[in-house]
């Protein structure tokens, strides 16, 4: 892949106080580019108990404190949502040195000169949009911030692409602060991944942030990796419902206490995976496999009609998703459920991650049960949710037997690329729907790729109210907003790899180009907006904005698209997936 664009070196931008008693102006930008302009920091930033002073020297920074202190960075999530990548501790503390990763304006690495110990703390808060990075030493300190250029993957062909990806890797990967009421749904810990550093993590949403961390260069990745296996513990061990009795049920809980999401189970055991590939640590895979058993096990049971796919507690049925209820998946705004293309497609990887899970603890027969599942859903997947008028899959089945087909990139997308679609019948597939994009004229794919192709109707979307709900029965007076038809730039990874698995990478790139070109620019985020409408974590066909989110860590995602084009980091990723 050929890619134009003029990098500078790093450059930062420190301002002190006029009296000199706290910083005003903190940033930077690691490809030289102009984001230095625009502070990062909500209020200026002081030290409790020594005295403060900070300059800037090429691309880095550094801040001295002339006696034992408590340093406070108050950043503005509203800029951008800033965070910390490092190893959390059980109570949310860690110890320098860690990453700050200020999206768009690129990473810094933050150490303390000789060695001194700095400890520190992330909070935040949702309702007020501000994140605090507290750090205490007993000792005198020089904190220096260092720019992070991440080096491409070794044995990767387009280092020119790799160049446009590089800053903005990490922004998938967005470890919370501790903000909320702890203890009661609508909170976070600190260090947990999640949608930003002030919003929800999410279960469901796990899956995306560890293929980011499993792809990332190594020695990187080893750094990121306690995040992904703190998270993934949360998740499995405290995060399982119970019944009456108080026995758990091994269904893991979604986000906040919502429940019934398949992909809740499925995404922390294909984490699971890529945390054990990435790090080798089968003594920690030994120590939870009952855990993940717990969760994959749920899952098998949901197959009621023992056809091998699994099917949600959701009939899918027309007019049935109303609040306060939510579908089978992360798109939990359309009225998906029972047999589903989306969440079935990630049950198979997370079936076939569990039987390579088993494999490597020499337990022949789990490795046999998990392989047999997914057969047997592979072999019911297509047959089931192809829609013979159209000629690609259906997005769900429902309960009365009904196929709800949307024209849908995505879902098509994810069955090719894991291998529920032969290629052949794949290609052929992907060739109709671009036909469909160019029959319904949509062209800005510097935004991404549409969720679908055609209005999802009335009856099909969360009722009464919800962002994009449509008010006219056939859907088309919201079409293009939110899940009726909007784009998420994340979810385009799928249609964009199936292309290059497919052979048809000119149209691949034709996409990713225009998005990692609209990356460049810093357009695929505006803050943390926490608001309906305002969130250009999804856009409309036009790139208007029609999320909530403002910034959402999986919109980053397609930046593995970069890797995946070449057939050796998809053997690397879906190696449990293939030859089946």
């Amino acid at each position: 892949m050929s890619a134009s664009f003029a990098f500078g070196g790093p450059v930062a931008r420190v301002e002190m106080t006029d009296d000199g008693s706290a910083i005003k102006f903190l940033s930077w930008d690691t490809e030289g580019g102009k984001r230095v302009e625009r502070n990062l920091l909500r209020e200026p930033a002081r030290a409790t108990g020594a005295k403060i002073s900070a300059r800037a020297e090429g691309g880095s920074i550094v801040v001295s404190l002339d006696a034992a202190a408590r340093f406070v960075l108050p950043f503005d999530p509203r800029v951008t949502p800033t965070t910390i990548l490092t190893r959390f501790n059980d109570d949310g503390s860690f110890e320098l040195p860690g990453i700050i990763n200020a999206p768009d304006f690129g990473p810094m690495r933050l150490a303390a000169r000789g060695g001194a110990r700095v400890l520190g703390r992330l909070t935040g808060s949702r309702a007020e949009k501000w994140v605090k990075l507290f750090l205490a030493c007993d000792e005198p300190v020089e904190l220096e911030f260092t720019p992070l250029l991440i080096d491409p993957p070794k044995g990767l062909k387009s280092i020119d692409g790799w160049m446009l990806a590089r800053r903005g890797w990490l922004n998938a990967i967005q470890p919370c602060a501790q903000w909320g009421e702890q203890g009661r749904p609508f909170s976070s810990p600190a260090g947990i991944l999640g949608n930003n550093v002030i919003s929800d993590p999410a279960s469901t949403s796990l899956w995306f942030y560890a293929d980011q961390i499993f792809l990332t260069p190594l020695p990187l990745r080893d750094e990121l990796l306690p995040m992904l296996r703190r998270t993934i513990e949360y998740w499995i061990d405290t995060k399982m419902r119970r019944d009456a009795a108080g026995k758990e049920t091994g269904e893991i809980t979604g986000y906040w206490d919502y429940h019934d999401f398949l992909d809740a189970n499925a995404s922390p055991v294909i984490a699971a995976w890529d945390y054990v590939e990435g790090s080798g640590d089968r003594a920690w895979l030994t120590k939870k496999l009952s855990r993940l058993e717990l969760a994959a096990e749920y899952l098998a049971s949901r197959d009621i009609d023992a056809d091998g796919l699994v099917e949600a507690t959701q009939s899918g049925n027309y007019n049935t998703l109303q609040q306060p209820a939510r579908s089978c998946a992360w798109w939990d705004a359309l009225n998906c459920g029972h047999k589903d293309a989306y969440t079935n497609a990630l049950v198979y990887r997370a079936f076939r991650c569990m039987a390579d899970l088993c494999a490597q603890v020499r337990d022949a027969d789990k490795q046999a049960r998990y392989a047999q599942l997914a057969d047997r859903l592979k072999s019911a997947y297509a047959k089931t949710l192809i829609n013979p008028r159209t000629g690609w899959l259906a997005w769900w089945k429902s309960a009365d037997g009904t196929l709800h087909d949307y024209a849908a990139p995505t879902i098509n997308g994810l069955a090719i690329e894991y291998g529920l679609v032969d290629a052949d019948e794949g290609r052929r597939i992907l060739d109709r729907l671009w036909s469909k994009m160019q029959q319904v004229g949509f062209t800005r794919f510097d935004l991404g790729v549409p969720s679908q192709l055609v209005p999802v109707l009335h009856a099909d979307y969360l009722q009464p109210d919800a962002i994009g709900m449509p008010h006219k029965e056939d859907g088309t007076d919201t079409f293009g907003v939110y899940m009726n038809g909007g784009i998420s730039a994340g979810h385009s990874l799928h249609f964009i790899d199936a292309l290059y698995l497919v052979g048809e990478t000119e149209r691949a790139d034709t996409v990713l180009k225009a998005m990692l070109a609209r990356q460049q620019r810093g357009e695929f985020q505006n803050g943390v907006t926490d608001a309906a409408m305002q969130g250009i974590d999804w856009t409309t066909w036009d790139g208007k904005p029609s999320g909530y989110e403002g910034y959402l860590a999986d919109s980053f995602r397609f930046l593995q698209a970069m890797l995946l084009r070449e057939p050796q980091f998809r053997q690397k990723l879906y190696r449990p997936m293939l030859d089946h």
